[in-house]
């Protein structure tokens, strides 16, 4: 078989494996530690108020 040449079995094969989800896996969130520092002055209602004109839009 020369370079390039198309290899059903090898398309099919992967395919499959594309096609198939692995549910093999822990689903858990994982925990974060630290800090978090936010710089700004403005008050949680302004802030709400903005995310609620950015949903809007």
């Amino acid at each position: 078989m020369s370079m390039g040449a198309y290899d059903e079995a090898e398309h099919e094969r992967r395919e499959r494996k594309a096609s198939t989800v692995d549910t093999e896996f822990e689903d858990e969130r994982t925990e974060y530690r630290g800090r978090v520092e936010y710089e700004g002055e403005d008050s949680t209602e302004q802030l709400l108020d903005q995310f609620k004109q950015i949903q809007s839009e």
